[in-house]
């Protein structure tokens, strides 16, 4: 249940009054926007043009949302139809920039919440991108690689007309991996006869970017890491759990244990894995990227590990830091709760919106650190900026280069993040500080722009 109790600017609460009125049957959307709201009001108190010129309430709705059939035929020669999105939000400080996400439980409530985060995620990199999300309720899971292309075929026929290189450039998320990026490209290059850098996180070998697979996982711990020592803490010879095994997962796992961590508990969504003595992020690569199997099947890999069915359980697994990279919403108050009872000592968000509010609310009330994954995901589309530049210049760094811009980006978001909310009287409260520093930028590019 959404409240407005702690926001009291008259401004915000009628800003967020309409928005609920207007928005009623969007409790994701709804979620997101009020958490951005509350943790604005002392910069809103504090420049008056916010409110002459409605920034906030401009910002809190989409320049454009576009819905649209996607009519494709299974194997089995039959008509299936599913639901396609996309909602381009701000382009204040450039071309929309976002996720595409495949999953069932996508609808307009989800685009939404996504692409607002996503205005605050892509200011926070400092590169010259605005935010929008898009995706399907399309399942990629059990289908034949025959039967996605004819899905993503079907998709990019009528997304083609919305976007653009310098319009917006979509790239992948939850259900979008290579291969569907590979077929929407092909698609895309096929009608508009044109080999432009319309998507990224494409394959080595049409365009895309050294790192960029490894990148929202990698960044995840280099922000974590930043924030850690920052606080005379670092992974070193700490337990980790990370929620699910998808790219993020996976390479959060490869990333925390080269900076001494140890993860001893990953999942999926029928259920989890427990190995006290470190999950192996190949083996899980192996499992999830080549034989698309089930995380259970990691125990034919190491026999000693545990699998408990059903993955919210996985919060109870004792730990000293979580990296929820699943699934908005995962981790409850009770859950919260869970992990601080157990020692957790920081909690790092991987996921869009992973933990609910009264989830946070425990977070803040324990004392523990806490990263919003508006900041510290935000590895993935600072590396599909970069990708962007190198297909602008037709240009392709190396790895190392690639990700030594990526941890550079990835530490100047948490300062950036640290110094806004000590500005503005909540130091170490880096929630509110990414909300602010991400606000600042695109704010002031709108007041420039005019209505």
């Amino acid at each position: 249940m959404l409240t407005t109790m702690s926001i009291k600017n008259a401004y915000l609460l009628s800003v967020l009054d309409d928005l609920k009125k207007k928005n009623a049957h969007e409790p994701e959307f709804l979620q997101a926007a009020e958490e951005v709201l509350e943790s604005l009001e002392p910069v809103v108190e504090a420049d008056p043009r916010y409110e002459a010129q409605n920034i906030i309430g401009r910002i809190v709705e989409p320049e454009r949302v576009i819905m649209f059939r996607v009519p494709w035929v299974d194997d089995g020669g039959k008509v299936q139809v599913n639901r396609g999105y996309r909602v381009q939000f701000n382009s204040a400080i450039g071309p929309y920039k976002g996720g595409l996400r495949f999953h069932p439980s996508v609808n307009l409530s989800v685009i939404k919440f996504l692409g607002f985060e996503q205005i605050f995620k892509n200011s926070l990199t400092t590169l010259p991108m605005g935010g929008g999300k898009g995706g399907s309720d399309f399942d990629p899971k059990g289908k034949s690689d025959s039967e996605v292309m004819r899905f993503c075929q079907s998709f990019m026929t009528e997304l083609q007309r919305h976007i653009g290189p310098d319009t917006d450039v979509p790239a992948g998320d939850i259900g979008v991996g290579a291969r569907e990026i590979g077929f929407m490209f092909g698609q895309y290059k096929k009608i508009r006869d044109e080999f432009t850098g319309v998507l990224t996180g494409k394959g080595l070998s049409y365009g895309g970017s050294l790192a960029r697979t490894e990148a929202t996982g990698f960044g995840l711990c280099y922000f974590a890491d930043a924030q850690l020592k920052d606080n005379g803490k670092s992974f070193q010879d700490k337990k980790v759990v990370i929620s699910g095994s998808g790219n993020v997962a996976i390479y959060a796992n490869q990333k925390c244990t080269q900076l001494g961590g140890r993860v001893i508990a990953m999942s999926d969504s029928n259920g989890y894995i427990v190995d006290e003595n470190g999950i192996d992020f190949k083996i899980v690569k192996e499992i999830k990227e080549v034989k698309r199997d089930r995380i259970k099947t990691y125990l034919n890999y190491v026999p000693s590990a545990k699998y408990v069915e059903g993955c919210a359980g996985i919060w109870t697994v004792p730990c000293d830091i979580a990296l929820p990279c699943a699934t908005q919403n995962e981790i409850d108050e009770n859950s919260a709760k869970a992990l601080i009872a157990n020692g957790c000592i920081g909690v790092f968000e991987g996921a869009n919106m992973p933990s609910t509010p009264g989830a946070i609310a425990a977070y803040q009330a324990a004392g523990i650190l806490f990263a919003p994954a508006k900041a510290s995901n935000a590895g993935g589309v600072a590396t599909s900026g970069l990708e962007m530049s190198q297909n602008s210049e037709r240009l392709s760094w190396s790895f190392d280069e690639v990700d030594a811009k990526l941890k550079g980006i990835m530490e100047g978001i948490y300062a950036a993040c640290a110094a806004a909310a000590e500005k503005y009287g909540m130091k170490g409260n880096i929630q509110a500080g990414a909300n602010i520093a991400g606000f600042l930028k695109v704010a002031d590019a709108m007041l420039w722009q005019g209505i």
